[in-house]
């Protein structure tokens, strides 16, 4: 079934939360480094990054540059050696893993490349899964998902358990689930990898709707410049540093900057 053409509304799946003027993501001087002593490998070298408010941010780079341990680190979902990171105001370098636990449930939202969908549970159980993780099970949170599995076209399919849903349909499922709880962010870690031309267009268009209409913040780690295209910026790594920023970015843009990378 295609996905519902329907705009996000507002009125129920928009962002509220602190000033718009504090940025959804922002890092200074992150390093991070693997090992000891001759074996150590920096991953990170003084990384600084800074996200706004609704706005979709594309991460590039050669395998090896440092974009997933990137995301990792501002994902929340590991420490950095060193330097600051935080989201929506929020600083989270040095936090415990409770801490850290607490910050993924609240404020942050994934997109994984092979969806991590449990398939003992339905569509719309996979969806409230970190509402009910946060102990947030009221009506209305559930309303919000069958919402929110409209949107993406699957308001038919909320009983289905994974395996009874194509490939496309389990990603679609994954970006509902990464919106139920109206992150700050959304961290997408190749959310097309896994996905034939077509699903990969309708996901990516699904994205960017979600940018537009709720005001989302989305930040995506890809290695496919047409994916990319569909950002406000695209950052590029090389060698655990940010090596050039494209804005607005087309696809010759982007190939062009790749091609630099690389030599």
């Amino acid at each position: 079934m295609p996905m519902s053409g329907r705009r996000i509304g507002r009125s129920v799946t928009s962002m509220s939360g602190p000033d718009p003027d504090i940025p959804a993501v922002e890092a200074r001087g992150l390093a991070k480094v693997f090992g000891e002593g001759g074996a150590q490998v920096r991953a990170l070298d003084g990384v600084d990054l800074r996200v706004a408010r609704g706005e979709m941010v594309a991460i590039m780079g050669p395998s090896g540059s440092g974009k997933s341990t990137l995301l990792h680190i501002v994902g929340a979902l590991e420490a950095p050696t060193s330097g600051t990171v935080s989201v929506a105001g929020r600083r989270y370098d040095g936090a415990d893993d409770k801490a850290l636990t607490h910050l993924r449930g609240q404020h942050i939202g994934f997109v994984f490349q092979f969806f991590n969908l449990l398939g003992s549970l339905s569509a719309e159980e996979n969806v409230m899964l970190p509402a009910l993780i946060a102990g947030r099970t009221d009506g209305a949170m559930r309303r919000r998902a069958a919402e929110l599995l409209d949107v993406v076209g699957l308001g038919d399919r909320a009983a289905h358990t994974p395996a009874e849903l194509s490939g496309g349909q389990q990603q679609r499922v994954a970006v509902a689930r990464a919106l139920i709880t109206r992150p700050a962010v959304v961290f997408g870690d190749e959310p097309t990898g896994n996905l034939d031309s077509v699903s990969s267009r309708e996901i990516l268009e699904l994205m960017r709707r979600a940018v537009d209409d709720l005001g989302q913040t989305i930040v995506m780690v890809t290695h496919d410049p047409s994916a990319a295209t569909i950002a406000d910026r695209v950052v590029f790594l090389a060698d655990g540093r940010i090596s050039g920023v494209e804005e607005r970015p087309t696809i010759d843009a982007i190939l062009d900057r790749l091609r630099v990378g690389s030599a």
